[in-house]
């Protein structure tokens, strides 16, 4: 079976290799084909795969190529890691809405949307050579912001392209830790958009676990999210929200925290990962050895900005060993294989919320198998909940629609009707910064 890694150079890459490492059933992938446009970052990344794999008898076999057709030809399955301007345009994200006062991040609020509009262009051209070249893959899409992305690309190749992302697995795992339940033995209870998120209960055996969490001021201290968001708060909501909504519950200290430190996420990455990719260059660096020291100072870093506005510390050690790559094998074993699963995916909302239209990307439980990804019926969210998702995924729309007409309007309307954009004339001043900095952007006029 072939696995095509759109990004092969990306630093998370052997993550999604040391996986298939693992995996030795089958029908299992027997060939990986790495593609990037940067011949330098692929060499860095076979570097490190081929020593994941020194030691395992029949492992993948690794190819690189920067020809994006030739990668595609023929694939089962597609993976897409891209980052369309690179680190450097994600620093770019945060500085130029940092300037205006407004959050930067990568997939929420303006930065988001920056990266969102110069993004689907390039998935969309992807999916329509998919749908070409290999028309029986199916796409599993991690490309951010993976809710927007998927829905785009979902366009041209239907529910054959799935997004994933770890924060809800991640979010699950830890709840269940904390309860003293089995995460596999744990119904999750989750529903929203990418990044976007709420766990309304944890069932184990049938029984709802998470009103035991709420109510004990202990255990909502204990873990990620009781640290960031604060056990009042939790209570409140009656519900424990992906981590990423503490952008929109505490945006302006989570502003005011990243205006003041030293450099934003986007920029220490960049920095970081090109002295990997240096190092790299060097034909006697230990490459897997140097992989595995970047990746834990990375994942230590992570969200540091908003665990340092709310007084959370530093992450658990449980909490450094990413996911993601657990649910793209997990997925490509249910449908390969037709091993039943449930995962909780980005796929089309067919009426799992009723407040969103049938094509709406979403992120939800479903049950996974050799017929791709079905999303189950859940409760309808609270009033606070579905406002905050009908309107990110209007923004979400609004996003798509300038992309495919490349009309400047359209995408000032996106920025201005986010809700972490405060102002008509910032939401102007942020797309003449975004598009004097990103040549991406060039087709919005």
């Amino acid at each position: 079976m072939k696995l095509t890694i759109l990004g092969g150079g990306g630093f998370r890459v052997p993550l999604v290799y040391g996986a298939l490492l693992a995996d030795r059933g089958e029908g299992r992938v027997t060939r990986v084909v790495l593609h990037d446009l940067d011949d330098g970052r692929l060499n860095a990344v076979a570097r490190v795969l081929a020593e994941q794999a020194a030691a395992v008898p029949d492992a993948p076999a690794v190819t690189a190529t920067t020809d994006l057709d030739e990668a595609l030809r023929g694939a089962d399955f597609v993976f897409s890691a891209i980052r369309v301007g690179g680190l450097r345009g994600r620093a770019d994200d945060e500085r130029v809405a940092l300037a205006e006062g407004v959050l930067g991040q990568e997939t929420v609020g303006a930065g988001g949307i920056a990266y969102g509009l110069r993004t689907v262009p390039v998935a969309v051209d992807i999916a329509r050579r998919v749908a070409r070249l290999a028309p029986d893959a199916w796409v599993i899409n991690f490309t951010n912001p993976a809710g927007l992305v998927t829905e785009a690309m979902s366009r041209h190749l239907g529910d054959r392209v799935i997004g994933i992302c770890d924060s809800p697995v991640g979010l699950g795992r830890r709840i269940a830790r904390v309860l003293g339940a089995d995460p596999k033995e744990a119904w999750i209870d989750y529903v929203g958009l990418n990044h976007l998120g709420w766990v309304r209960g944890l069932r184990v055996a049938g029984r709802d676990e998470l009103p035991r969490l709420l109510a004990d001021p202990g255990l909502l201290g204990s873990f990620e999210e009781g640290k960031l968001f604060g056990a009042d708060w939790l209570r409140s909501l009656g519900a424990v929200p992906n981590e990423y909504l503490h952008y929109y519950y505490f945006n302006r200290e989570t502003v005011r925290a990243y205006q003041e430190a030293e450099k934003t996420r986007g920029a220490f990455l960049a920095e970081q990962q090109a002295r990997f990719y240096e190092e790299m260059k060097r034909p006697g660096a230990a490459a897997l050895t140097a992989w595995d020291r970047t990746r834990a100072e990375r994942e230590a870093t992570y969200m540091a900005e908003n665990r340092e506005s709310a007084g959370a510390g530093e992450r658990d050690a449980d909490d450094l060993s990413g996911g993601y790559e657990k649910v793209a094998l997990a997925l490509m074993r249910a449908i390969a294989r037709d091993e039943r699963t449930t995962l909780i995916l980005n796929v089309r909302n067919r009426g799992t919320l009723a407040a969103l239209d049938a094509d709406a990307v979403i992120e939800a439980p479903c049950l996974a198998d050799a017929n791709g990804a079905h999303p189950v019926s859940v409760d309808p969210l609270p009033g606070h909940a579905t406002g905050l998702v009908c309107t990110v995924k209007g923004v979400e729309r609004e996003v798509l629609a300038a992309a495919a007409s490349g009309s400047r309007a359209t995408a000032v309307k996106a920025f201005a009707l986010h809700p972490l954009v405060d102002s008509v004339n910032v939401a102007r001043r942020l797309v003449e910064g975004y598009t004097a900095v990103h040549p991406g952007l060039a087709y919005l006029r």
